[in-house]
């Protein structure tokens, strides 16, 4: 399992602490960037996170900006994406077990690294519940309706 990371300059630090979690519970992941604190558009490297995650590449993602809206909802404009933002180690579980989420969104401005630490451990070992929950996921894509 290689994990994919991405943030813009506001989620950078945080991110830079995600990696530092990877490496100690020996996980392996890719960065697809930004690389540094300067200003930036959180969309390029949203985008890039998905379809690394699409292609296959990476799964699955942690993404990061400011307040985590602006990533998850680039992230989510991608079919194969269900991205969801957590603030609470309690929100990481229930994306997982209810939503399937397959990208981890923080607010990097709003979390601290113990609480980081605290949603990434959540997220990792929470499973899909599946059942009723995949019905639901089910009805997520955007299905062409028009003839």
């Amino acid at each position: 399992m290689t994990i994919g990371i991405a943030s813009d300059h506001a989620g950078f630090e945080l991110k830079q602490f995600v990696k530092k979690y990877l490496d100690e519970k020996g996980l392996a992941y890719k960065d697809y960037g930004t690389y540094t604190d300067a200003s930036c558009n959180y969309a390029e490297f949203g985008h890039k996170l998905a379809e690394g995650i699409e292609h296959g590449e990476v799964y699955p993602g942690i993404a990061i900006c400011g307040s985590g809206e602006g990533i998850s909802m680039t992230l989510n404009k991608h079919q194969a994406i269900r991205a969801g933002l957590a603030w609470i180690p309690e929100i990481a579980h229930l994306i997982r077990q209810h939503n399937d989420a397959n990208v981890l969104v923080m607010p990097g401005r709003f979390v601290s690294t113990d609480v980081a630490r605290e949603i990434m451990d959540e997220f990792f070992a929470t499973d899909f519940e599946g059942g009723r929950h995949q019905t639901r996921i089910d009805a997520i894509p955007v299905q062409n309706k028009s003839k």
